[in-house]
């Protein structure tokens, strides 16, 4: 019993140290950081009140945390997976891409809102207005399919 006793010690002290070493927030002073890839896109309000409620804190350059998200070890696990989500698209270096690369994100977006991978499960858990109903789905899907028609025209002329 007195093993038991020490390791959970030795937790709460790894605990209570993971609080004074947080991750950095993925939050940004600019109003404007999906500017670039709203004005290009022109998605309809209806859609981009969607991609602010299910895609920008993952796939944005600004994160709106939860007040949970500032204790360890939760921080570290979002960190995780907004990191993740900007590695494979993000909405705010959108000026960056390529036309080709731009076109291939909006396909890739389309397929993982039809096979239901987006937004993850555990995003949902604690943002219900971020689960999409089969209409907001379609609306999503419609709309990403016909901005991709800009950039596939972009690539047959270059």
């Amino acid at each position: 019993m007195k093993i038991v006793k020490k390791i959970a010690f030795l937790l709460l002290i790894v605990l209570i140290g993971m609080q004074f070493f947080q991750p950095e927030k993925n939050q940004t002073e600019a109003s404007d950081y999906v500017a670039v890839f709203e004005m290009e896109t022109t998605p309809p309000l209806q859609v981009k009140q969607l991609l602010k409620t299910a895609c920008y804190d993952c796939h944005s350059n600004n994160t709106v945390y939860p007040w949970y998200a500032s204790i360890a070890p939760v921080s570290y696990w979002l960190d995780e997976h907004v990191e993740h989500g900007r590695e494979e698209l993000n909405f705010s270096e959108w000026a960056s891409y390529s036309a080709k690369k731009k076109d291939h994100k909006l396909e890739e977006m389309i397929e993982e809102v039809e096979e239901g991978e987006m937004p993850l499960n555990e995003y949902t858990w604690t943002h219900s207005e971020a689960r999409l109903t089969e209409e907001q789905k379609k609306l999503l899907i419609d709309w990403a399919t016909g901005a991709r028609t800009k950039y596939q025209v972009a690539q047959q002329q270059d």
